[in-house]
């Protein structure tokens, strides 16, 4: 039943890609996760970074490591107890870039922009389950103060 759900959500973003571009489904995930920090706002659930993180990953059933290397960069690590990505599926490396340019990326940085609206923030992505087809998702978090040379705690 959940593989086919999923099934049925990849399906649906490739069709959205391919009626509406790449910019619809990047829309609708960054406004997604907008409307999330909202809510986190709203509540007082996320008061740094690292926290907030923590929390969306936990949701997802991942077991998420936040290392802070600097003012600037955040090492993101995401383990899941299988081979699958709750979001991009089992290993396919086709699909792995749609999913993590149009749902993973914007998600996050969504997100993230509403919690902490004086940054910016940009994403490298070193492994991605439905590419590598490892148990872990594992990217750098680079962020930049908008005004200033002030960052993240």
């Amino acid at each position: 039943m959940v593989k086919d759900a999923l099934k049925f959500f990849q399906a649906y973003i490739r069709e959205m890609i391919d009626i509406g571009g790449s910019n619809l489904p990047k829309a609708i995930s960054t406004k997604s996760g907008s409307k999330l920090g909202k809510l986190y706002k709203e509540r007082g659930l996320a008061l740094d970074l690292s926290l907030a993180l923590k929390q969306i990953y936990s949701a997802l059933n991942g077991k998420p490591l936040i290392k802070q290397l600097n003012d600037e960069i955040y090492e993101v690590i995401v383990r899941y107890s299988k081979k699958f990505c709750p979001i991009g599926g089992g290993y396919n490396p086709s699909r792995a870039l749609i999913f993590q340019e149009n749902i993973c990326i914007p998600y996050t940085r969504g997100f993230l922009n509403e919690l902490f609206p004086q940054f910016s923030f940009d994403s490298e992505i070193l492994n991605c389950i439905p590419l590598h087809n490892q148990r872990a998702c594992h990217y750098i978090l680079k962020i930049k103060n908008k005004k200033n040379t002030n960052h993240i705690t």
